[in-house]
């Protein structure tokens, strides 16, 4: 059996202590966002990429409009079909690797925040195929919002002192730290302490891009126009101009 990568690991039973971490209380002015950006037209399919415990499909539901969940972690799936039950809604959660999506031209917008399994891979090749299995599930002039890890950010800051400094609710122990400037990629070995309370060591591998990759990738899939911004928690907005401070960056596609 193959040995389980760090994501899954780390999400295979982390459901409720992630949703005490300081980083899920933006979900409304996110989804105030996300309204704003599709014109209110509740008659769009949704697919929310790498849904996890189902706070931003929860939501949207809410408001009335049609959203289809997917995560690679059944546990945090769960955890999302639990919450849609106990608010009295009928929400479609499914087990899906974002790699290889059953989706051909099914849905008009696709969204995938707070690192929704984009850049989380081990190499940029799996994060491309990310992309392009969401292209393709995306049909006609469609929108694709998704936030990322900020290349510029750790060119001019430290990875490491930002995590200390801002660790979330829960209690991470970052044991070692290490940016690599020539690929871009963050690796750091984290103790943290899943639902149950047991310690995990996590040796994580994220990919940082410059906001140029993310252009460039997107034209490839047939994008026509890109638009980056600086991410802030719970106030997405396009008057927030991407600087080398912002440590995510906000992408508004359209095809």
């Amino acid at each position: 059996m193959a040995q389980k990568k760090w994501y899954e690991v780390l999400f295979s039973n982390f459901g409720r202590t992630y949703d005490s971490e300081a980083f899920t209380r933006g979900t409304q002015g996110e989804c105030d966002f996300i309204e704003k950006e599709i014109g209110y037209n509740k008659n769009l399919r949704i697919l929310d990429v790498g849904c996890g415990t189902g706070r931003h499909t929860i939501e949207l539901t809410k408001r009335g409009y049609n959203v289809t969940g997917i995560d690679l972690s059944e546990s945090m799936l769960n955890i999302a079909r639990e919450k849609a039950a106990a608010a009295g809604i009928d929400i479609v959660f499914m087990k899906c690797d974002a790699r290889h999506l059953p989706f051909e031209e099914e849905f008009d917008v696709a969204i995938m925040l707070c690192e929704g399994a984009f850049p989380l891979m081990e190499t940029d090749e799996m994060n491309y195929e990310i992309l392009r299995n969401v292209a393709k599930s995306l049909r006609g002039k469609c929108r694709f919002i998704f936030t990322t890890l900020n290349g510029l950010f750790p060119v001019f800051h430290s990875v490491g002192k930002f995590k200390d400094e801002n660790p979330g609710e829960e209690a991470h122990s970052i044991q070692n730290n290490t940016f690599n400037i020539m690929t871009l990629r963050d690796q750091s070995i984290t103790e943290i302490a899943d639902d149950s309370g047991k310690k995990r060591l996590i040796e994580s591998n994220e990919r940082y891009y410059m906001p140029s990759e993310i252009t460039w990738l997107l034209k490839s899939l047939g994008f026509k126009k890109t638009d980056i911004f600086g991410a802030k928690l719970g106030a997405f907005s396009r008057n927030d101009q991407l600087t080398s401070n912002d440590f995510e960056m906000l992408v508004i596609a359209e095809r």
